[in-house]
């Protein structure tokens, strides 16, 4: 089969557009479409419906597609393993983080890294810790820089980077900032501003609650950290945030009975993915010092 094809099919099906599909490929939509009919005359199978404007996979391409998957990830698998023999820091270096890593911590590391690496393309995707876990899985990224899932799982490997303490808190002119006690009852009591249902963060919160019987009302969700700190802010309700955010515009809260929370940020891969020479060095920096400062042996030892 036509590499070309293949990842033309995988790229539709991931984007579910032909225009988002030649845009994301660097073709015209009449090139993608001539590869996928291409495609489907050599299989004699129809590949996509189109439904209005939406593109969807038939049956034969849901069956079709985790197989390309694999094909090209084992395609790009080699290439990085090959281009690893000469020892050259150079390439594509896909990389999925939050928004909040990517404000908060990585700045200075990337600062370092694209000093030391100029030959490195960086393409940086921002999206939920969630989704960039998912994404790693699919190959779709070589690493994510995100919350570390409380639970991991075997298809992904972890490396912690940063410990990230949470603190309950609210805007100064929020009832709770003028109680002298408040206990997790009272808390539960007062509307919440947290991250969507099934993110880590929120699950960490709801998993140390669920001993005591706790459920929380939550009035508004959203995954940016730094809108739920402004809402907060202005007294929509109380929230979990990390304490490397709180200032003077939110309170941080004692709780009584709820126990000191923390999540983990760090780096995941696929344990069966050939990792580039990029993403090897990218890794190290993090792990030498998450501030991206390098201890000068380190840099020695490199330039050698």
């Amino acid at each position: 089969m036509d590499i070309h094809a293949l990842k033309a099919f995988a790229t539709v099906a991931a984007t579910g557009s032909f225009s988002q599909a030649a845009e994301h490929l660097c073709l015209t939509q009449p090139a993608v479409s001539k590869r996928i009919a291409a495609l489907e005359h050599q299989l004699d199978v129809r590949l996509f419906d189109r439904i209005g404007r939406k593109v969807l996979l038939t049956e034969a391409g849901e069956t079709l597609l985790p197989r390309v998957g694999r094909i090209l990830a084992e395609l790009e698998d080699g290439r990085r393993a090959l281009a690893n023999l000469s020892g050259r820091v150079a390439g594509r270096l896909t990389v999925g983080t939050s928004h909040h890593i990517g404000l908060h911590r990585l700045p200075p590391v990337l600062r370092r890294f694209t000093a030391h690496y100029p030959e490195v393309e960086l393409d940086l995707r921002f999206m939920a810790s969630e989704a960039a876990c998912a994404a790693v899985e699919r190959g779709e990224l070589e690493l994510g820089i995100v919350t570390l899932p409380p639970a991991p799982g075997p298809t992904l490997q972890h490396t912690p980077v940063w410990e990230d303490p949470l603190q309950v808190v609210a805007g100064p002119d929020h009832p709770l900032s003028h109680m002298e006690g408040c206990t997790v009852e009272t808390l539960a009591g007062h509307g919440a501003i947290l991250p969507e249902a099934g993110t880590y963060t929120r699950d960490l919160l709801e998993r140390a609650l669920e001993p005591l019987g706790i459920r929380l009302r939550v009035g508004l969700s959203t995954n940016y950290l730094e809108t739920i700190k402004m809402m907060v802010s202005v007294g929509l309700g109380w929230s979990l945030l990390p304490q490397t955010m709180v200032d003077k515009s939110i309170n941080p809260l004692p709780v009584e009975g709820l126990p000191p929370l923390q999540r983990t940020l760090g780096v995941v891969r696929h344990p069966g993915r050939t990792p580039s020479n990029a993403g090897k060095r990218l890794v190290e920096l993090l792990m030498t010092n998450g501030d991206g400062i390098v201890p000068p042996e380190t840099e020695r030892e490199r330039e050698k």
